[in-house]
């Protein structure tokens, strides 16, 4: 069992392997942390553990995605907003992210650019210094029997899925011709592409295993697809386009 103690990072958003976060860091507790990354040699991975925030909580106002800039609120303690026992306010599954362009700017806030590399188990959050680290345990990713067969089935599914939706939303988008072939980085990337509420792309994130998670979106790919075939138009689809707030 590899365990780490990394910097914690709350979102309303799920991150998964292989997949790029862009973030807008506002609030100090966030801009201590990225200080505290901009410390480590520039060839080393400036790593940090992205959470999502369950449901009915509070999160910061830290725009993933690049909007526009928001008022800065009065400094927070690291576990402000986040209840007496903050490990209870967050998934216990998320993702390390691996920063590979953090840029101050000149009023203080970051511009981050982060690519999601493991899977991890949230153990313990500490919040007695001025962001809150976390104990996590990273999570081997177990392929499962038929995960090459589910893939293929998963990747036609994807497809018809994406014809639908641009036919739907009125414009293109990108065509299936360059999915990868790995089942895993498959799963993930059909997981992040898809519009999904964020529950669901939690729960395809904790998958016990490959498998499990292709079975799960090809189920789920199925259904959004006989959805959207019955509407005429999907005016929410431009919402998760565009750059967001967490709050």
């Amino acid at each position: 069992m590899t365990t780490a103690r990394l910097p914690l990072f709350p979102l309303n958003a799920v991150l998964f392997p292989g997949l790029v976060l862009p973030l807008n860091v506002f609030e100090e507790r966030y801009r201590a942390m990225m200080r505290e990354l901009l410390k480590t040699d520039e060839d080393a991975p400036r790593r940090f553990a992205v959470v999502a925030i369950r449901d009915g909580r509070e999160t910061a106002p830290t725009g993933s995605g690049m909007p526009d800039a928001v008022n800065v609120p009065a400094e927070r303690g690291p576990a402000d907003g986040f209840g007496p026992d903050p490990v209870q306010t967050f998934h216990r599954v998320g993702c390390i992210a691996d920063a590979a362009k953090i840029r101050e700017r000149p009023d203080g806030s970051f511009e981050v650019l982060a690519t999601g590399t493991t899977r991890v188990k949230l153990l313990s959050v500490d919040a007695s210094g001025p962001f809150l680290t976390a104990e996590l345990e990273e999570l081997d990713e177990e392929t499962g029997e038929e995960a090459g067969a589910l893939a293929e089935g998963v990747l036609r599914a994807f497809r018809s899925y994406q014809k639908r939706l641009a036919g739907a939303s009125e414009r293109s988008l990108t065509t299936g011709a360059d999915l990868p072939d790995d089942p895993a980085v498959v799963s993930y990337l059909v997981a992040a592409a898809a519009v999904l509420d964020a529950p669901t792309k939690q729960r395809l994130l904790q998958a016990p295993d490959t498998a499990t998670r292709l079975r799960e979106e090809l189920t789920l790919l199925r259904s959004e697809t006989a959805v959207i075939r019955h509407l005429p138009s999907l005016p929410a689809v431009d919402l998760t386009r565009a750059p967001t707030h967490p709050n």
